[in-house]
């Protein structure tokens, strides 16, 4: 098993490209979040698979078409999290990332998500399962990776989730019941 998240990314995102910065930056705000949140419920989770599940959520951004972020692929953005499950799968990764990687789009998304809204994504459950599919999936919703990057407020996710709909705006609400907010702070 790969539990060298730093390997995989470096296959991935060379050094010294704007994306690489991007998703660095952007894994590891997500990254110190969980691991905040996980201390201050001690939660039953290790710390090593939180820090890796967190560093690889994004990993299959690389393959899709968001220009604004750097990433130069052919695929819709909205695929990245079933790329990146994949790509962890195949390097060998712990199932619990690629797990992480798949569920953290959005709030999850649902299949009636993907057939109403005509999503170009396998039909399935993409909805977080696991205590730390949870955690990362919440935490990632408070750093964009475009902009300053800073820490969203509570109030912006919710209007960000709120364009989605009720139900992928009640989900994340069912994830601030189970994690609440760690306090405000900014990352460089």
């Amino acid at each position: 098993m790969n539990t060298d998240y730093q390997s995989i990314i470096d296959k991935y995102y060379p050094a010294g490209s704007p994306l690489r910065d991007i998703y660095l930056r952007h894994c590891r705000a997500v990254a110190d979040e969980a691991l905040a949140i996980a201390r201050r419920l001690r939660l039953p989770l290790s710390e090593q698979m939180i820090e890796g599940a967190a560093m690889t959520h994004d990993i299959g951004i690389y393959a899709t078409d968001a220009p604004g972020i750097e990433c130069r692929g052919t695929e819709p953005y909205i695929a990245h999290g079933i790329i990146g499950a994949e790509l962890l799968r195949a390097e060998n990764a712990p199932e619990e990332w690629a797990g992480v990687a798949e569920r953290h789009t959005g709030s999850g998304l649902t299949a009636d998500d993907i057939r109403n809204q005509n999503l170009p994504l396998p039909p399935g459950d993409y909805r977080p399962r696991t205590v730390l599919e949870r955690l990362i999936c919440y935490a990632d919703k408070f750093y964009s990776k475009s902009g300053s990057m800073q820490r969203k407020s509570l109030d912006k996710v919710i209007a960000s989730m709120e364009r989605f709909g009720p139900e992928s705006l009640e989900r994340f609400m069912e994830l601030h019941r189970e994690f609440g907010e760690v306090s405000p702070r900014t990352h460089p």
